[in-house]
């Protein structure tokens, strides 16, 4: 394999809009592999996004569904999502509505609100990190159905 065939292969492939192709995978690996393969100014932006998240949740689930990270909370589902749009990154808010106060722009989705981060880079991270902890505590996207959440409960009551 010559050395611009190896790089081309190294290099992930950038959707529409700038978003990373990255298989699809759980925990902090495929997250990590999406942010280092943000384009230019974004990629900053997402390392910052994720280590304030991760300051707030130590604990907090990682996964890359549909060329997007996912961050979520053990048993409850994810409750934000981000993606690489032209022009900015678009933060997902679940259930956005249900914060206080809301992020700025609605969605097609009754309960989800949007934070878009333009090329400057600037967001209020007080702001973020606060909707990130109210978030955290709330029904996520992708939840466990009640009866698996109950067989879940079971079995580590059984191995503890």
């Amino acid at each position: 394999m010559s050395k611009s065939t190896q790089k081309a292969a190294a290099e992930p492939v950038l959707l529409s809009g700038g978003n990373p192709q990255i298989a699809k995978g759980d925990g902090d690996g495929p997250v990590q592999a999406y942010i280092v393969a943000m384009p230019g100014w974004k990629r900053g932006v997402g390392e910052r996004l994720d280590a304030l998240i991760v300051a707030v949740l130590p604990d907090v689930t990682k996964a890359v569904k549909w060329n997007s990270p996912f961050y979520g909370v053990p048993g409850q589902g994810y409750f934000l999502g981000l993606h690489c749009l032209t022009n900015y990154i678009k933060i997902a808010f679940f259930q956005g509505v249900a914060l206080t106060p809301e992020p700025p722009v609605g969605s097609k989705d009754p309960n989800t609100r949007y934070l878009h981060i333009g090329a400057d880079g600037a967001f209020d991270e007080a702001q973020f990190t606060a909707w990130v902890r109210q978030a955290a505590a709330l029904p996520g996207y992708l939840a466990p159905k009640a009866q698996e959440v109950a067989t879940l409960k079971k079995n580590v009551k059984k191995s503890g």
